[in-house]
């Protein structure tokens, strides 16, 4: 368990970092205090991981209809979710929640990628073994 602590920190800082730099490009997103961008950062990571996947699941028929592009909205409408749960973190609209998801998914990446350096250590395993973990 103590195994994925590296990684997951790894991932919280790059998103906490891609979320920082997106608040200094879009000015419709705004962090009252750092600690408001560390509980996003983390809250995001959080909702990307249950919330996400449920959402696409749901609008599967729009995401196929619209080619994948559907998946651009559930992108924003988390990150809009993640600001009306923390306090000091603000998004003036959809369309800038679009954008800076967009944004900040790509910079994650981009990050993630020269910090790990493809390293598969620094990946977040799921738990090995048998029988079920759920």
């Amino acid at each position: 368990m103590l195994s994925n602590i590296g990684p997951f920190l790894t991932q919280w800082a790059i998103t906490a970092l891609a979320l920082w730099v997106a608040s200094h490009i879009f000015k419709g997103v705004k962090f009252d205090s750092t600690g408001a961008l560390i509980v996003s950062a983390l809250l995001l990571g959080f909702a990307n991981a249950i919330v996400r996947p449920l959402l696409i699941v749901l609008t599967l028929p729009l995401t196929l209809l619209t080619f994948g592009l559907f998946l651009l909205v559930v992108n924003a409408l988390v990150i809009l979710l993640v600001s009306a749960l923390v306090k000091g973190f603000r998004l003036s609209g959809f369309w800038t929640a679009l954008f800076a998801s967009l944004f900040v998914s790509l910079l994650s990446v981009l990050i993630g990628a020269i910090v790990t350096g493809g390293d598969p250590a620094m990946e977040i395993q799921m738990p090995q073994g048998s029988g079920t973990w759920l």
